[in-house]
């Protein structure tokens, strides 16, 4: 049975090497924004929260979040996630994730990815608000 938690600071360690490729394979995403190391500082240090799925002994996945104060509005952003067999966790997670956000106050769960999240949160209620694109500064326009 799949089970989902909020990983207190102090026990990110015991669980860290489970979930560390998970968070890795997140991190490629960034596009050199964020390493894994990086990622583990922000959960250990800042204010991020982990969230592991598990069946068992087996970690199935992770998710970091953060608490996203605008100036008229303050969402949970979920930053980074990754790991296996998502459709058997996804749904615990994201209920826990609403409850949290609720509980802080927040109107909404923000966030970033690559387009085929879209898809895969579709039946969820996500609604795509905005698309980021990157200009690379150090390419020279092609004007073939």
């Amino acid at each position: 049975m799949i089970e989902v938690s909020l990983v207190p600071r102090e026990y990110i360690d015991t669980c860290w090497d489970k979930i560390e490729g998970f968070i890795g394979k997140a991190a490629e995403y960034t596009y050199g924004r964020y390493t894994t190391s990086n990622i583990y500082d922000l959960v250990k240090e800042d204010d991020y929260q982990l969230w592991i799925a598990f069946d068992g002994p087996v970690f199935k996945g992770t998710v970091v979040t953060n608490v996203i104060n605008y100036p008229q509005r303050k969402l949970l952003g979920m930053q980074f996630c990754g790991g296996d067999e998502l459709d058997t966790w996804k749904e615990p997670m994201l209920a826990l994730l609403r409850m949290f956000a609720r509980d802080l106050g927040c109107e909404a769960i923000e966030s970033t990815g690559r387009p085929g999240w879209a898809k895969i949160f579709q039946n969820d209620g996500y609604k795509a608000t905005w698309v980021t694109y990157e200009l690379p500064l150090d390419m020279e326009k092609d004007n073939g």
